[in-house]
């Protein structure tokens, strides 16, 4: 009797807890507010540019920017794929979307491989003077691109490989390494120790361990470098602009030439759509693959 008595109160307290949580406060409805300026600050830009790609420029220059297309139209994206001019040419950015799909896909891959193989051997096999090793890859972390740009300038042009496609690759890999390394580090370290010492048993070496074990556990964090990779050399302009030869321009460095042209008639039709174009792939990338990237860092990309 006494038991239910004592169970009542607690019973009582706890339902008063879950209507308060239920209901709104006035701390959840200024964090809702804050959310919602939030969101209003980066979708506003976002629908102003997808409104204008649509409208023709006769319904742009009469209206307001933040008026829905009254006879909406997708020329201006055809325009801005197939024939704006990007320099001389005027091929639209379809052929610098092609070139950073083949700048993208080795750069991501050789960049996380080579992370992985550093974070994997720094965490787990820690050989003489690793914490040294690991110190010297961080300063590439918080050195800017632009302090080392002429003498990687200089390198590439010593072994010829500036203005190409291979040079893009391995700047961006050498980049890309640093952080790279910094996040499969922290994984592996909040891996068991146990499961590393008994491959080690079992007769295991440095690179059967890493492929067979190691990798194949690697999953949630391989999609947060894909995702940071991806968007990081999709979204790059400098190096683009710096390393790559006219025949090899990224989309970013096309978008730019497209949208800062001073001949003829500013279409901002074009450009905005041009604009939406180029941050597509980026975007839809999160969107697909975003709860796995927090479940990623929540998994070990943050541990120490």
């Amino acid at each position: 009797m006494s038991g239910s008595t004592t169970l009542q109160p607690v019973t009582a307290a706890a339902q008063r807890v879950a209507k308060r949580r239920r209901g709104f406060s006035p701390a959840r409805l200024g964090v809702y507010a804050f959310l919602l300026l939030g969101a209003l600050f980066f979708l506003v830009p976002l629908y102003v540019m997808l409104v204008t790609s649509l409208k023709s420029m006769d319904e742009i220059r009469e209206s307001s920017i933040f008026a829905l297309p009254m006879m909406p139209t997708i020329q201006p994206w055809l325009t801005a794929w197939s024939s704006a001019c990007t320099g001389l040419e005027c091929k639209g950015v379809q052929a610098g979307f092609w070139n950073s799909v083949m700048i993208v896909i080795p750069s991501t891959i050789l960049s996380i491989l080579v992370g992985a193989i550093n974070g994997y051997a720094l965490s787990l096999w820690r050989p003489r003077y690793a914490n040294f090793l690991f110190a010297v890859l961080m300063i590439g972390v918080f050195v800017p691109a632009q302090v080392i740009m002429y003498p990687m300038v200089k390198l590439m042009s010593s072994i010829g490989l500036f203005g190409s496609l291979p040079a893009l690759v391995l700047v961006h890999t050498i980049f890309g390494m640093p952080i790279m390394t910094l996040l499969f580090r922290n994984y592996y370290s909040s891996i068991p120790l146990e499961l590393f010492r008994a491959a080690r048993i079992d007769g295991g070496g440095f690179w059967r361990i890493f492929w067979h074990v190691m990798l194949p556990l690697s999953t949630p964090m391989l999609i947060v470098a894909t995702i940071m990779q991806v968007t990081g050399i999709w979204n790059d302009y400098l190096m683009g602009l710096i390393f790559g030869g006219s025949d090899i321009a990224p989309m970013t460095v096309q978008l730019n030439n497209i949208v800062n042209s001073t001949f003829g008639e500013r279409a901002y039709n074009v450009n905005m759509a041009a604009t939406l174009l180029t941050s597509a792939v980026p975007l839809l990338i999160y969107l697909v693959s975003g709860r796995w990237f927090v479940r990623g860092i929540a998994s070990g990309a943050v541990k120490g």
